[in-house]
């Protein structure tokens, strides 16, 4: 979870943050497995040539490890670190992008049904994809969030209240 939360300004009066958070941490695995076969192969392309053709190889392997370091670890990692999901007691929240940022809210009043999936990998590291039905029948998914059951959870109660009856505008009419 992440502890820095949505600017309050970006909050309506009277609205409350109930959780912030972005997507789960696996999505750095293969960042990291990039960034170890990069230092790798950056070695050898390093040690390997013959000393005549010392500086030319140098420059080309550097060239080429800068290259795959920004497409393969620095680009997936700041995608993950500007991607955020925020639950408020009014709607959802969707940040994402590096340079252009992208954003969706999604009015709790619009969600009929909120569902969760977990694959054998998803259960293996704590998280899942919540998938939440509106009036439209379009579903929203929110992929990779961490320890899924306990959002869904609180989904059902942002919605549906601690009785399981609905609540919202709605439900007074």
């Amino acid at each position: 979870m992440d502890a820095m939360g949505l600017d309050p300004q970006l909050l309506g009066a009277g609205e409350v943050e109930v959780l912030h958070l972005r997507t789960h941490g696996k999505a750095l695995i293969m960042p990291v497995v990039s960034l170890l076969l990069i230092a790798v192969a950056s070695g050898f392309g390093y040690a390997l040539p013959p000393a005549s053709w010392q500086p030319v190889t140098n420059w080309i392997v550097t060239v080429l490890m800068l290259i795959a370091l920004g497409t393969w670890v620095v680009a997936p990692f700041l995608r993950w670190i500007s991607s955020t999901y925020t639950f408020t007691d009014r709607r959802i929240i969707t940040r994402r992008g590096i340079i252009t940022q992208t954003g969706h809210d999604l009015p709790l009043t619009r969600i009929v049904n909120v569902a969760y999936e977990r694959g054998v990998l998803d259960r293996l590291l704590g998280c899942g994809t919540l998938i939440l039905t509106t009036a439209a029948d379009q579903p929203v998914t929110l992929e990779d969030i961490p320890d899924v059951e306990r959002v869904h959870v609180m989904m059902t109660e942002l919605l549906f209240g601690k009785d399981g009856k609905a609540s919202g505008p709605e439900a007074t009419a």
